[in-house]
């Protein structure tokens, strides 16, 4: 059952006939958390001891009108929507009402679906304004989660730590979550703390949706009747079927199908289904998260993603950086997938170089905390020594740069860097200008200095002599 269905709805009316009327019409559509309160004047203590989440007010009533009523519970409890419905169907009514704070004003001889959606309406608006105190709550207290559900994310950088403090503040809600972010940010690991915050009984389950065409995705998730199509010789349940009561996480969603996009969005909305062959839906209430390292904006704009379903799926966003906008963070994750790599080679920790930490913070890594891992694993398996060396580093980070001809375009200069100038530098101004920023990027280590440059250690201290003797010189 959805949290709007379990949600606790107040209804006042002095007239038991419309009590009954709005009773059957509400546990009709699903919402079974009921008070009917036939006397005004015991309206107060309910809403003081009960945690009404939306309330339908009739506005004439004996003994205490509904306009005082609702003047007196939006002093004493403001969060709680209350909606005006009355027999009274006149203007300067609705405009008392509305002054006096009421959420809506429906007139008794509208259709039962005005009312209904003002009560989803209500209770959305309430919803949000839970999340936005619990996030709020969770921001201010500027913290690292307690919970071991993040165990695996190593960082100390506050842009992680607010997503961690998001994450775990959203990862109760029955509402869809996205993960974005480049590839190797970590984005199974989130999904996976998702799961283990959301307290859900039900298991982790995972789809990637990468390769699967309509019919294997439909397969997969909804699972299969028996005779569906040639080789279905018994029936078969789906992923959504083994992640009842727990959490459906479906990685790539970028690359889903037109037709899958369909049923997915079935799915979310409806929390329905149909397995292949089937002729009768099936319910879920699993949790629906997803990933992708897509542009799913711009995969709208093409025409190749739904814009309906990005908006269900994006409900809850989590934005992951990348690892070159998190740099804070390379001394514990070094240290950690060093002990790491150390246990799995069963030899003893190597100690990490100051210049390492240089040495890296100085490059982009496209491939994030992913590749860190695997250069880490790849140097801790070649060391001999007490100390990790530099250079199975360094020969990663050359062979994963371009050289100056991958990115030239002969048709255009847009590619040069010196095209926006108006004066060009002389060789040796730009010869200056390159060292000093590179002897501040290392800061002021010249081993790590020549790497970024291109040269030897040795070849960029006699360009420095050069330019020194020549500053002695005069010679310009």
């Amino acid at each position: 059952m959805s949290e709007e269905r379990k949600a606790t709805i107040l209804v006042v009316d002095d007239d038991a006939d419309v009590l009954k009327r709005i009773d059957r019409l509400l546990r009709y559509e699903g919402f079974s958390d009921l008070i009917l309160c036939k006397d005004p004047r015991e309206v107060e203590p309910i809403v003081d001891t009960r945690d009404i989440a939306a309330m339908i007010l009739d506005l004439l009533m004996p003994g205490i009108s509904g306009l005082e009523l609702l003047t007196s519970i939006r002093e004493r409890h403001p969060e709680i929507p209350v909606i005006v419905a009355t027999a009274v169907n006149d203007l300067d009514s609705a405009i008392a009402c509305m002054r006096e704070g009421a959420f809506d004003y429906v007139p008794k001889s509208a259709e039962t679906g005005r009312l209904l959606a003002s009560i989803r309406h209500a209770l959305s608006i309430r919803e949000l304004q839970r999340e936005y105190g619990v996030l709020k709550d969770s921001f201010l207290a500027a913290r690292r989660p307690e919970s071991p559900a993040f165990a695996k994310i190593i960082t100390r950088n506050e842009r992680m730590l607010s997503l961690l403090r998001y994450v775990e503040t959203v990862a109760r809600s029955p509402k869809p979550i996205l993960i974005t972010g480049e590839s190797g940010t970590g984005k199974e690991l989130i999904a996976e703390a998702v799961h283990l915050v959301s307290g859900r009984p039900g298991p982790y389950v995972t789809l990637n949706i990468a390769g699967l065409d309509d019919t294997m995705f439909s397969d997969s998730l909804f699972g299969h009747r028996r005779g569906a199509f040639t080789g279905a010789e018994t029936e078969r349940g789906g992923l959504i079927e083994r992640a009842e009561g727990g959490t459906l996480f479906l990685d790539e969603i970028g690359e889903l199908s037109t037709s899958s996009q369909i049923k997915l969005l079935r799915l979310i909305e409806e929390k329905r289904y149909y397995p292949l062959g089937a002729d009768l839906p099936r319910s879920s209430n699993a949790s629906v998260v997803t990933a992708t390292n897509r542009d799913l904006r711009e995969a709208c704009r093409a025409g190749s993603f739904r814009l309906d379903l990005f908006y269900r799926l994006q409900t809850h966003l989590v934005e992951l950086p990348p690892l070159r906008e998190r740099k804070d963070d390379l001394p514990l994750l070094l240290e950690h997938f060093v002990a790491k790599a150390a246990e799995r080679f069963e030899r003893k920790t190597p100690t990490v170089p100051e210049e390492l930490v240089l040495l890296l913070e100085n490059y982009d890594f496209p491939g994030n905390v992913r590749e860190l891992e695997s250069m880490v694993y790849d140097a801790v398996g070649r060391c001999s020594g007490a100390a990790l060396s530099l250079e199975p580093f360094r020969a990663k980070i050359r062979g994963a740069r371009p050289g100056p001809q991958a990115a030239r375009r002969p048709d255009t200069g847009a590619h040069n860097r010196f095209a926006s100038f108006e004066r060009l530098p002389t060789i040796r101004e730009a010869t200056e200008e390159l060292i000093a920023e590179a002897l501040h990027r290392a800061k002021g280590n010249q081993g790590i200095a020549a790497g970024l440059l291109g040269l030897s250690r040795s070849a960029l201290n006699r360009r420095i002599a050069q330019l020194r003797e020549r500053d002695l010189d005069g010679d310009e």
